[in-house]
């Protein structure tokens, strides 16, 4: 028996059919109970994949604006349609809480309905050639081109949200894609992907420009080497990035590649704000997201104040079954993922670390945990936890704080709690990431907005717009008039 009736083909969507491949379980994180039966390929389907994105690639190329628009706006409103079917999906696929897939399927519409927009905004400019006396009498002009074969790999904590921002902007920008998902949550794409082709077959756009292919790191590794991809897009980990960067080369990549987000509260902040974001900002998808707070840094002074709020706010945290409503920490994806966190606070607290909250096992869930005193050299501190774990260290002043949070190897996204535009500004300035929040948790992230990092958290950046300018490259035009004898 399994918890979700499939409503899409068996097999994988390659080329115009579904090919019928084997097929493993996809198992519910919080009970061990099947979900359903996904199929999972391989490196030759992948490289059949690419094979069928080619033949459609100048097609989708020459696609209208009119279609390419068309053919999202009309899978965002049967995706709207479905979209309590998906959050239970994405329940039970992920784990996730009920309250984080609505927010997640929520944010899918929205970046779905961006990328539409997006195509009427694909243009270029005119460029003065007569600056020099050779481009006397001259016309030159720039256009956007599509790059050709979009490779997105995806990370299993927002499958739906994560592809979306990988197709979505391809398909605005006129080129063919191939997802490929992470093993343990295939099935909101495989779904999203039927819904796409079934679009495209009614409009007339062609149905292999989406493609999925499942598989282990072998399909990864041929999706990413083959010299006929045009760029690839991955979100996932900064060891497994660097080496699709290596691999992909000299071809381009967008990578986003996680973090271990800092919150500053500084001497002037509102504590008691500051203590409720962590709790806010620290949780959400059971900590399961490259920008959930992982590190905070308070400033001595208010040190005290923070943590009697922080303590308080970690009382009302719900642990338990993702599919109830009210649940805020379920379990994560699977097994060897909760034995690392585990791990990781044991640890940290065998060389001076403090639990305040948590710390161990709640049937599948690990407890939301506070660490204090947490030492430098532990990897619950220097990498990226993905799991429901704050790290809290006091700091005698703001620029230690600002100090503290540029020593990462990753840069993505930091927050600022404080009173002052002073203070903010200096972060703003001084933080060695690709997004400063103040006032707010680091894990905000509007849809539209530019998103991605430096240093380890990776290159380029997402966002419909943004995306679209890495998927597209300019070609420029110039244009000598012929004026006969004159």
């Amino acid at each position: 028996m399994t918890l979700f009736t499939q409503k899409w083909p068996r097999g994988l969507p390659i080329g115009r059919d579904w090919v019928v491949v084997r097929e493993e379980p996809v198992l519910f994180p919080f009970t061990g109970e099947q979900v359903a039966l996904a199929p999972v390929g391989d490196a030759a389907l992948a490289t059949a994949a690419i094979d069928s994105a080619l033949a459609v690639r100048s097609e989708m190329s020459r696609l209208s604006s009119r279609v390419r628009r068309e053919w999202l706006r009309e899978t965002h409103g049967a995706l709207a349609e479905r979209s309590e079917d998906f959050e239970q999906l994405l329940v039970l696929e992920t784990g996730k809480p009920l309250r984080d897939c609505k927010v997640e399927v929520a944010r899918a519409l929205v970046t779905l309905e961006v990328s539409a927009e997006e195509v009427a905004r694909l243009h270029g400019e005119t460029v003065p050639l007569d600056l020099l006396p050779s481009g006397d009498g001259m016309i030159g002009f720039w256009q956007r081109k599509p790059i050709g074969v979009v490779i997105g790999i995806t990370g299993f904590n927002y499958p739906l949200l994560l592809a979306m921002h990988k197709i979505g902007p391809a398909i605005a920008s006129g080129c063919p894609i191939i997802v490929k998902t992470a093993p343990a949550t295939p099935l909101s794409t495989l779904w999203f992907v039927y819904l796409l082709r079934e679009v495209a077959a009614r409009i007339g756009a062609p149905i292999a420009g989406v493609q999925v292919v499942t598989g282990d790191a072998s399909v990864g590794q041929a999706l990413t080497v083959d010299p006929r991809v045009g760029i690839v897009s991955f979100t996932g980990s900064s060891v497994v990035g660097h080496a699709i960067a290596k691999a992909a080369a000299p071809r381009k990549v967008v990578l986003e590649l996680g973090s271990n987000a800092a919150l500053i509260v500084a001497g002037d902040a509102n504590v008691r704000a500051a203590a409720q974001a962590t709790v806010r900002g620290g949780y959400y998808a059971s900590g399961q997201a490259c920008i959930a707070i992982q590190r905070v840094l308070v400033v001595e002074s208010v040190a005290d104040e923070y943590l009697i709020h922080l303590k308080k706010f970690m009382s009302d945290v719900l642990v338990g079954d993702p599919r109830d409503a009210a649940t805020q920490v379920s379990a994560l994806v699977n097994s060897d993922a909760t034995s690392r966190v585990i791990s990781w606070i044991e640890t940290a607290t065998k060389v001076g670390a403090t639990i305040m909250c948590g710390g161990s096992l709640n049937g599948t869930c690990i407890e939301p945990t506070v660490l204090l005193n947490v030492p430098t050299d532990v990897d619950i501190w220097n990498e990226e936890v993905f799991g429901p774990v704050v790290c809290v260290r006091r700091v005698q002043t703001l620029d230690e704080a600002l100090n503290e949070v540029n020593s990462s190897r990753f840069g993505l996204q930091a927050s600022i709690f404080t009173s002052s535009l002073e203070n903010a500004f200096r972060a703003i300035e001084q933080l060695e990431v690709g997004g400063v929040v103040v006032n707010e948790v680091p894990g905000y992230r509007s849809d539209t907005m530019p998103y991605g990092g430096v240093k380890n958290s990776g290159i380029g950046r997402e966002g419909p717009r943004f995306a679209i300018e890495e998927f597209t490259v300019t070609r420029m035009a110039i244009i000598k008039p012929d004026l006969g004898d004159r």
